[in-house]
């Protein structure tokens, strides 16, 4: 399982950040994105919120996958944001968010899509993954977990 090894780039990992709601934690990624990618952050911020605005992508156990199609993007790209303290998400299971894995795909990218959101949903359901992603301070080490995940 090696979906996830191209996705991520330590320039999109950001730890301990101290966004306070959705909407910072989105403008965080947005930025990411932006320095990684060149799509405008508030272009990132409205494809992440189409896609919320049809239900929360909060998966419960405090994480969440917000992802969105973005036209012109050639290629799969995601970033990891882990909060200073938890935020709400409208999980199913009620609890709040600390652990985000963002993921922006090609507007025609339906069956990768699937895979890759599949992929980051067994990683975000592997408990011990969960506590590393959520205590490790050092970005390339979180960048070196998620790009390696599943490929042992």
């Amino acid at each position: 399982m090696t979906a996830l090894i191209d996705l991520f780039a330590l320039d999109c990992i950001a730890l301990n950040n101290p966004a306070k709601n959705r909407s910072d934690a989105f403008a965080v990624a947005g930025d990411l994105f932006a320095k990684h990618t060149g799509i405008d952050a508030a272009a990132v911020i409205g494809f992440l919120n189409v896609r919320e605005d049809l239900g929360s992508t909060a998966l419960g156990a405090g994480v969440a996958i917000p992802h969105g199609r973005v036209k012109g993007l050639k290629h799969p790209v995601a970033a990891f944001i882990n909060l200073q303290n938890p935020i709400d998400f409208a999980a199913p299971d009620g609890e709040p968010v600390s652990l985000l894995i963002f993921l922006l795909v090609p507007e025609k990218a339906t069956q990768q899509h699937l895979e890759i959101l599949s992929s980051i949903a067994q990683l975000l359901s592997d408990s011990d993954a969960r506590k590393h992603l959520a205590t490790e301070s050092d970005p390339e080490k979180v960048c070196q977990l998620l790009q390696q995940w599943g490929s042992q």
